[in-house]
Parts: structure tokens; sequence; C-alpha cells
């Protein structure tokens, strides 16, 4: 087990080659409902962090021969396990992170889609291969796995983030050090256990749980080929440029500010409805939330007295109670954060709506009901700034083309979504929008999980996106083969350049 009980208190452990690995420094987990303590989190050193590294280095090697056949019914098993205890991960989630439990089941089952992409790993695998590119010569290109990949997660989503890297890596033959979010770490713990159940080899999956240092030790590990990252822009920046630097395959998706376009002939109890679910579900601690609506033409008004009714109307409380529409925020540091950019909206010239502030909420934990700012423009630090917490700012614009140039000239380009009943805008928008993911009708477009995850400017950084398809792609290399078969009789030198 990765977890053992010191007195009352909880101790959560690396889990490295299968086993637990324990620690003389830790530092507290927190129940964001109650603000509570509920475990001691036990840091890695950086020589911890070699030793998973090198655990995975070398049981990569035994796992690279495993036939794709095996690990593709690894795959399955693990699928089988996670659905058949997902409420129990769910409750996990809950606890440390305060989402509502049906929001942790969501979270769930799109980190499955992953998993059952991964199960079709030999399909994924695939090479190619031209015969006769010149007389007698035949060509192959074939992917073969980088070695060991780290994994670092964001706290936002436990399990998700998590199940599409690793699932990837391992599918494609890779092992992997996968350093979770130090605020809700048992998630990764319990998926490390359930694929070491399912059939994976001790030391293809394992947990180190830390902070900078083992961050930093896993940058500079030599023997860790490619990172995998989300998180902030600026450590998400960091991790690129440090890692690269290093001489390793980076992906680092970082920040979000995503735009919600309404237009004039939107339906607008839908897109209402939607603009309130995207930007509040998870407490707004989302990097796909909604956190501006752009309100196109003479529908303001309407629109925002229905979003503020709906929000208005929703049940902040613990997670775990059944009533509850929207959790806590993870810290209380995380709650300060948000609750600054309340007390400043009015300031920069904005219309608190609706308060966040006095919303009906629990006293104890890190809770803070919806807020809405109306009259919001570039140049305020609620529409400048990531604020990742249920604040949902409304722009006003007159046109089309103000919608499309205000999203476009934000240094954020993860997803955007429009609302509309005309194909021409909807087809207008898909070309003309600078942001790598869109949603038509549909607030939050995270692909399912054949397509791939991420988005452009500063909120990736690296070519490739996550999951899906450029998941495979990342984690493998593509080796190319020439081959010919002469007769003995064909030999003879020739110094010239092969020309075929």
């Amino acid at each position: 087990m990765t977890t053992m009980s010191a007195g009352k208190t909880t101790v959560i452990e690396h889990f490295i080659g299968g086993k637990a690995r324990g620690g003389d420094r830790t530092t507290p987990v927190y129940n964001p409902a109650t603000g509570q303590q509920i475990a001691e989190l036990v840091q890695a050193p950086s020589s911890r962090v070699d030793e998973a590294v090198r655990d995975a280095v070398r049981a990569q090697r035994e796992w690279r021969r495993v036939g794709l056949v095996k690990r593709s019914k690894i795959m399955f098993r693990a699928r089988e396990i996670i659905d058949a205890r997902k409420d129990e991960l769910a409750r996990i989630i809950t606890r440390e992170h305060g989402k509502v439990h049906s929001d942790a089941l969501g979270e769930i089952a799109r980190g499955m889609e992953n998993v059952e992409f991964c199960a079709g790993l030999l399909h994924h695998m695939k090479g190619e291969f031209a015969e006769q590119v010149a007389d007698g010569v035949d060509v192959k290109q074939i992917r073969q796995p980088v070695g060991v990949v780290a994994c670092i997660t964001p706290f936002n989503f436990p399990a998700m983030v998590p199940l599409w890297m690793f699932t990837t890596a391992i599918a494609a033959g890779n092992a992997v050090v996968l350093k979770p979010s130090e605020r809700d770490p048992s998630a990764a713990n319990w998926l490390a256990e359930v694929f070491l159940e399912a059939g994976l080899p001790e030391g293809i999956l394992n947990v180190v749980h830390g902070d900078k240092e083992a961050v930093d030790a896993l940058l500079s590990h030599p023997q860790v080929k490619a990172v995998s990252f989300v998180g902030s822009t600026p450590v998400a920046h960091h991790i690129y440029t440090t890692a690269a630097n290093e001489g390793k395959r980076v992906q680092a998706l970082g920040g979000a500010k995503n735009h919600m376009v309404v237009m004039p002939d939107a339906d607008l109890e839908s897109a209402a409805a939607a603009a309130v679910s995207a930007a509040f579900g998870s407490a707004g601690e989302r990097c796909m939330a909604i956190s501006v609506a752009v309100v196109v033409g003479d529908i303001g008004d309407q629109f925002v007295d229905r979003v503020t009714e709906l929000a208005r109307a929703l049940v902040v409380r613990p997670g775990d109670q059944p009533e509850a529409d929207m959790g806590p925020l993870i810290t209380r540091d995380a709650l300060e954060r948000v609750t600054s950019y309340v007390d400043s909206a009015a300031q920069e010239g904005g219309t608190l709506v609706l308060d966040g502030r006095t919303h009906d909420v629990p006293t104890e934990g890190f809770f803070i009901g919806p807020s809405i700012v109306d009259h919001v423009r570039p140049g305020m630090k609620v529409y400048d700034d990531e604020i990742f917490g249920p604040v949902l700012a409304i722009v006003r614009v007159d046109t089309y083309e103000d919608a499309v140039n205000l999203i476009n000239e934000n240094r954020f380009a993860n997803g955007t979504s429009v609302f509309t009943r005309d194909g021409k805008t909807v087809r207008s928008f898909e070309y003309d929008i600078e942001v790598g993911m869109v949603g038509v009708n549909i607030p939050i477009p995270v692909p399912v999980g054949s397509f791939s995850f991420g988005g452009w400017k500063d909120s990736l950084f690296g070519d490739t996106h996550m999951y899906g398809p450029e998941g495979f792609n990342f984690y493998t290399r593509r080796k190319v083969v020439s081959s010919r078969w002469p007769e003995a009789s064909e030999s003879q030198v020739d110094l010239g350049f092969p020309s075929h």
C-alpha cells in the first residue's frame, strides 16, 4: 500500500517499483471543504527521484519487449477495474480536491476515454512501408518508445490528466515517473496500484511526490527523455525551457482565458445555462472553464439577467453532499486570490452583478460563491489574468468582428466557443479564430479520446498536443530502415551519393 496511518494521520508515500517508499520530509494535505489537515505527504528529495528513474530505466528495457497484444490486454483490464471502482476513486478526488461527486465521476469518465483509446495500441503503433523504392530497395518506418517519461500533473484533474499522459506513454512502450500535485496526491497512487493489479510490471508506472526539488530533479535527470506537463503558463514556460535545454522532448500545457461568444441569434436559455455550467463547474478550477462571455449586439441585458438568475441559485456546499452544485476552492491561498479579484472588479470599472462573497456558503473550508462582473474590458485584471476560480467576466461588443479580434488579441488560446443558430457564422468562426480547441454551441470543447487536446500561443509550449493520435506521436520516435539484399555478383565500389 502507498498510504499508512501514523496515529490519526494518514501518511501518503511514494510508489516506486511497485512498492511504497517513505521519507523524512512531509507536508500537509487538506480537505478543502473543512480546511482541516487529513494527511501527511512524503516529499521526494532528488535522491528519491533518481531511484524512481533508475527503477523505470531497468523496467522499461523489459517492457519494450512485451508484445503489443499483451499491453493492450492490460489496458482493457485497467479500464474494467477503474469502471467497477469509479465511485471509490471519485470519493478520493472529492475529499482532497473538493469538486462535487458527479464532477469527479465526469473527470474519471473522460480519463477512461484515453485508456480505451490506448487499448487500440496495435493500430496506433503501426509504422509505414514502401516496397521497391529503388531497384531491390525497400523502406520502412517504425515507432519505438523514447524511454523514461516524466509526467507532471496539476491539482484540478488529479485522475483525468494522469490518465491522459501515462496510459499513452506506457502503451507506447515507455516507463513513467508521475509527479502529481501535492495538493491532492492520492488519486495518482490509486491509479498506479490499479494498473499494477491489471498486470502492468513493477517499475513501469512510478509515483513520486514532491515540490520544486522533485520537479527540477526530473527535468535535469539524464535518463528522463521526455516531459509532459499541465499547469500555469509561467511554470509551463519554465518546464519547457529547462527541459528543452537539457535536450528532452517537451509538451507543456499552460494557462487559459477561454471566451464564449454569444451571438444575437443564439438560443438564450441554452447559452445562459452553458455559461453558468462552464464558468462555475468545479468552482472554475478548470483550464477549459469559460471565464469570459463575449456578448454581441443587443442580447446583452437579457443574457446577463438570465446568467445571474441561474448562478444565484447554485448550491455551494462540500462536494460529498448530494445537493451541492459547486464545492470549495483547493486552498486558502486560492480563496484569497479569487476574493481579491472580486474585491477589485468594481474599482477597475466593472459592474459587480453577482458578488460571490455574499453567497450562502459554509463557514468552514475554502468556499466562495459564483461572481459575475459586467462591462469588463481588456486592461482590467479580471480580464487579463487567469483567475482560476468562479468569476465570470462579461464583455459587450457590437459585432462578430469585434468578438473575433478580442479573442485573437488575447495571449491565451486554449479553448473558445460560439453560440449561434447561423451556419455561416459558425464556418467563419472556425476559420477566423486563432485558438486550439473550438466549440460550436458547446461551452467546454474538450475533444474525445480519439482526437488530441491542446491550445495555441501561451497555452502550449511545444509542438505536440496531448493524448489521442498526437500523444502516440509524442511518446514514440520514428526510425527509418532502408534495406537491400543484393546478389554477391552485384557488389561494387561506388563513392557517389546514392540517388536511387
